[in-house]
């Protein structure tokens, strides 16, 4: 009954709109599991795999680890040679850190011996592995989800997605291709910018949207100065800048710059949360005193506050775990391990979380003097 009741409501309109989705789903999948002819590089599909050695091995640091070799058999998809058959070898690890093991319908990037050619059967070697048919199912599960869940918003949600994925390709290139450019105050536009695609698109043209622009760049703004007078204070001592190293650019001005687009996504989500609680409170009860919506403003951004500080700690920290694994693995002292792997992640987690206790109080009051100034008017 309940499911009958659910597909009733739906209109003849989203029936359209739930269709051309489906097709053009269907229509992605088997495009991409057939588009090898597009690539430049030679592509390969595995058809038959057997492991002929196994040996464990540990180095000068007693790690153990298991090496397992396997002979590879494949069609070849696309190019000159496209429909003959190729033999292949692949050497993996049992922890596959820095390899993998292939099975059979896998599609592989490989590079043809060139001695093979005057032969009667090819031989070559494995590059990598084509993964774009699992990386776009994986977004057409992310994008329905955002659908079901969202409707109209998960749908203003992808175009904002659409759109701030578009202007940082363009800043980045912008940048690139004039050195003379600076990135902060490139990453500063593209703050303003982030800002306010994204909350125009979600939330629309109202006063409610124009408080949360108004306190995230605020917020943001105050958060980053006080980052940069610190950093500039202690002359950056403990910060290691390792990771970047491989940077032909000031390694300094790019860690800033990303502590601006990094802070941004939690900065933003205090902002709106608070901006549109207390404009639904203001809606509800129109007489509701300015103190009351600070008391409920400061109690929202309270309860808001620890969960975002602790995402921003986690989702920083948790792409050095591999790192951190790797140096305590090879006997490195605990201390100059985690200095060597958390010291940015700390700092970028602490200039979120600044933005975010920050933003509170801004964005309560710049809230409550736009919900002022609109009571005068009225």
């Amino acid at each position: 009954m309940k499911a009958g009741k659910i597909l009733t409501r739906i209109t003849h309109r989203q029936w359209i709109v739930i269709t051309l989705l489906a097709i053009t789903c269907i229509a992605s999948m088997v495009f991409v599991n057939h588009n090898a002819g597009l690539y430049g590089r030679t592509i390969a599909e595995v058809t038959d795999t057997k492991t002929v050695d196994t040996e464990n091995v540990t180095d000068i640091h007693d790690n153990k680890d298991t090496i397992s070799t396997q002979t590879i058999s494949g069609e070849i998809l696309n190019g000159p040679y496209k429909g003959k058959k190729i033999d292949m070898s692949n050497e993996y690890s049992s922890s596959e850190a820095y390899d993998q093991k292939y099975e059979e319908g896998n599609e592989v990037f490989v590079s043809i011996d060139e001695d093979s050619l005057q032969e009667d059967g090819l031989t070559g070697a494995i590059i990598d592995a084509k993964r774009d048919k699992y990386v776009l199912a994986a977004a057409w599960v992310f994008l329905f989800l955002l659908l079901i869940v969202g409707r109209k918003r998960g749908a203003l949600s992808i175009v904002s997605l659409v759109v701030n994925a578009a202007l940082m390709y363009f800043a980045l290139d912008l940048y690139i291709a004039n050195s003379d450019g600076t990135l902060l105050f490139i990453c500063s536009g593209l703050v303003i910018l982030f800002s306010i695609c994204s909350l125009l698109f979600l939330n629309g043209f109202n006063q409610k949207t124009y408080a949360a622009i108004l306190s995230t760049l605020i917020g943001i703004s105050v958060s980053l100065a006080i980052a940069y007078f610190v950093i500039q204070a202690l002359q950056g001592n403990g910060l290691r800048y390792e990771e970047m190293q491989y940077l032909t650019r000031p390694y300094r001005e790019v860690f800033m710059a990303g502590l601006f687009i990094g802070s941004l996504g939690a900065v933003m989500d205090v902002s709106i949360t608070i901006a549109s609680s207390l404009f639904g409170l203001y809606e509800k009860d129109a007489a509701i005193t300015g103190k009351a919506l600070r008391k409920s403003g400061m109690d929202i951004g309270k309860d808001v506050m620890g969960t975002l500080t602790s995402i921003l700690f986690f989702v920083y920290a948790a792409g050095s775990i591999p790192s951190i694994l790797l140096y305590l693995k090879n006997t490195s002292p605990l201390g100059f391990t985690l200095s060597m792997n958390l010291s940015l992640e700390i700092a970028r987690a602490l200039v979120g979380g600044i933005g975010i206790v920050l933003t509170i109080p801004i964005s309560v009051y710049t809230t409550l003097f736009i919900i002022n100034a609109k009571r005068k008017r009225s």
